[in-house]
């Protein structure tokens, strides 16, 4: 199971028979908290089924999507490497199957492979850059060009063989800092330029160019 993550590859196989080893399953049910942020450290996750939101939640209760991972990744990186509390949430998107390698158990098998120390540094390079992305969007970029890029992406996992997920309008608000009514707007007004179709609630991209720039502004 470890050996289909992507920033795994490499390390060798002992480094991934010991995790194996150490690893606990899980099963969650769509909707179901894996974990809350601020609670002690619960360890590192691997996705095996499903996909998992990592997910934050503002003083009035609005939620925002920080990110949403599937089969093959991981989670929680960050508190299982510094031992400090959990620093988001993570919550079953799907039905998902985990498995959790404890901070100590994890301590204990880095300590004895140096190149699973370091793949596990490149990955949260990885996603400091993936945050950083994210923050730049929110700062420089129009919910318009922010849903045109989401828009995109989800046809470019489509094109690839993959299953583009059925994202209502509040859940793209809360992954592009928004709200629904701002996304419904804006979505009618991507419809009256001519840039997306919506037939029975599927979103289709007409003109693939102009949403490109749109993305771009």
């Amino acid at each position: 199971m470890w050996g289909r993550v992507q920033f795994l590859a490499g390390v060798g196989d002992e480094p991934l028979a010991a995790l194996a080893a150490a690893a606990t399953r899980y099963t969650y049910e769509q909707g179901q908290t894996i974990f809350l942020e601020g609670e002690p450290v619960a360890g590192i996750y691997l996705i095996d089924v499903g996909v998992v939101k990592i997910c934050r939640y503002a003083i009035d209760g609005r939620e925002h999507i920080l990110v949403l991972l599937n089969a093959g990744e991981t989670f929680n990186d960050v508190a299982a490497l510094d031992g400090g509390t959990n620093p988001a949430c993570a919550v079953a998107f799907t039905d998902v199957v985990v498995w959790r390698v404890t901070r100590s158990d994890l301590k204990q098998i880095v300590i004895r492979y140096p190149t699973l120390a370091w793949a596990l540094i490149e990955n949260l390079a990885g996603r400091t850059r993936h945050l950083l992305r994210v923050v730049q969007d929110l700062a420089a970029r129009n919910v318009r060009g922010r849903l045109a890029r989401l828009l995109l992406e989800q046809a470019a996992a489509s094109e690839e063989g993959g299953r583009p997920l059925p994202l209502t309008q509040e859940e793209m608000a809360a992954l592009l800092g928004t709200v629904r009514e701002v996304i419904g707007r804006t979505l009618r007004s991507l419809v009256a330029d001519g840039l997306i179709a919506v037939e029975r609630q599927h979103i289709v991209i007409v003109d693939r160019a102009g949403l490109e720039l749109e993305a771009q502004a």
